[in-house]
């Protein structure tokens, strides 16, 4: 490996992993009262679905910070940083893979990154995959490609792999972590971590067929950088894109921001965080929440140095709603780095790096609408141990996860899921559209639905074999609002409005 490989691999290795023996350090203090009542709430919602085992079980390893995501036929698809293929870089360890697991837990691998020579397919995928409306999906990887900084690519549920994009350390950087996002327009947009303009990242589009344009450079002394750290963005109902910086800023020792970007690249800084009482360090894709505004994390910081929850407005009003570590031992958690999802029950949830009472670090927690956290699960290590990727709400109603380490076969990470009783829905692809535009739904055993409305407005539709996808259009007259399935046991509602343009 080349020296300047190395100390690439080494730093994003450390980011990951190297915060373990204060994890380890920290949870010897829990209270082992504490445990034996999370572990009771844990043994009635939690299940263990997967433990990877590496390229000795042609498997993947350390699943890293990329969510899972739900493909067109209802199965989840996901990224592991390591495992996989034996390669030059990793040796042993692997280059990283995709996987796709059931619902239920059967987990296949559908690639093995560093299959072509030079690992033109790129290595170490961090981050997630997106879907596409056609049921591709899409990612990154942190290194390989032709200059051995990064690709992006686009694969099918089968594991058909075409390279889109390698990054060059030019203006658009190199080096990304984060998973894309697919806006409303067709184009993914994403973070880089390193080169671009100031040398601390850049914020890009690319279109779908792999054409890249440079937004905006991070820049650690105003709108702060990404480096290390992921920094996904999200779509605002204005048009406009939000995201984290998890370090810099401007002012007096700041670290790390929140700001906007305009389609066309402008932005701006909506708050600087200063560590105490804000946080530092926020991490993980912003999440917004139906009252509209926008909710996440930061990994350090607040009143305990811990992590906090924070909720910022559109134009920048930001309150602490939560300090993590708050009572001794830190039952609660502590260093939340994935972020928030909302799910349709309207509470918040999220993971937690270190902390909880389970014997290993990490918790599964959620926050309601009332302003309290609760622990939902604290992991053994057996289970899985220090969770870095946000959670998913399959269309099922359940929530799944993995840990970047811990499980049965070498602690090189697991796929979890944790149901709280929540009921099926359905999700629309893309979430929004003009009348007459060709829309997809997913959800759950939609093989029997009679009915599709759009805020009421009947549409005409399809049932695609297998009943997790249906194919149907925006009908006349349609507006802004919930998409609504009709079955024979009931009606399934979509988890948030579809807007009709």
């Amino acid at each position: 490996m080349k020296s300047e490989e190395c100390a690439r691999v080494c730093r994003n290795r450390l980011a990951r992993i190297g915060v373990g023996g204060n994890l380890l350090k920290a949870v010897a203090g829990v209270v082992l009262l504490c445990a034996a009542a999370s572990l009771s709430l844990s043994a009635q919602t939690f299940t263990s679905l997967h433990s990877f085992a590496g390229t000795t079980a042609s498997d993947g390893a350390f699943p890293g910070w990329g969510p899972l995501v739900q493909g067109l036929d209802g199965n989840l698809y996901g990224t592991t940083v390591e495992g996989g293929t034996t390669c030059s870089f990793e040796g042993a360890a692997g280059c990283g893979a995709i996987f796709k697991i059931t619902p239920a837990g059967s987990t296949s691998i559908i690639y093995k990154f560093c299959a072509v020579g030079n690992c033109l397919d790129g290595l170490f995928p961090e981050g997630g995959l997106t879907l596409n409306t056609d049921g591709s999906l899409y990612g990154m990887t942190d290194l390989g490609g032709s200059v051995d900084v990064g690709t992006i690519f686009r694969t099918s549920t089968k594991g058909v792999l075409s390279t889109l994009y390698s990054f060059n350390n030019g203006t658009i950087g190199s080096e990304p972590l984060d998973t894309l996002l697919r806006a409303s327009n067709g184009n993914f947009y994403g973070t880089t971590q390193a080169a671009g303009g100031n040398g601390d990242g850049a914020l890009f589009k690319i279109n779908q067929t792999g054409v890249p344009t440079w937004l905006q450079n991070f820049d650690n002394a105003t709108i702060g950088g990404a480096q290390g750290d992921p920094a996904g963005l999200i779509e605002g109902t204005d048009g406009n894109f939000y995201g984290v910086a998890s370090v810099g800023g401007t002012g007096v020792n700041p670290v790390g921001t929140v700001f906007m970007m305009s389609p066309k690249g402008a932005v701006k800084v909506l708050h600087t965080f200063t560590g105490s009482p804000d946080g530092r360090e926020p991490e993980g894709t912003l999440v917004l929440g139906t009252d509209g505004n926008f909710y996440g994390t930061t990994s350090q910081g607040g009143a305990t140095d811990q992590g906090t929850i924070f909720r910022i407005t559109p134009s920048g009003f930001l309150t602490i709603l939560y300090n993590f570590c708050t009572v001794n031992g830190c039952p609660d958690g502590f260093s939340p780095r994935g972020g928030l999802i909302q799910g349709t029950d309207g509470n918040f949830y999220g993971t937690t790096l270190g902390g909880g009472t389970g014997g290993a670090p990490g918790t599964v927690f959620q926050f309601t609408s009332a302003g309290t956290l609760i622990t939902l699960h604290s992991f053994s290590g057996l289970d899985g141990s220090e969770p870095f990727a946000p959670l998913v709400q399959h269309t099922n109603g359940t929530f799944y996860g993995t840990t970047n380490s811990g499980g049965i076969n070498g602690g090189v990470g697991t796929v979890f899921s944790i149901s709280l009783g929540l009921t099926a829905f359905v999700r629309t692809l893309p979430g929004t559209g003009s009348v007459g535009s060709t829309v997809k739904i997913l959800g759950t055993n939609l093989t029997v639905a009679t009915g599709v409305s759009f805020n009421g407005v009947s549409a005409t539709f399809t049932v695609v074999p297998g009943g997790s996808e249906i194919k149907t259009t925006v009908p006349a007259g349609a507006t802004t609002g919930f998409v609504t399935v009709t079955t024979p046991t009931g009606t399934l509602t979509s988890n948030v409005q579809f807007v009709v343009h």
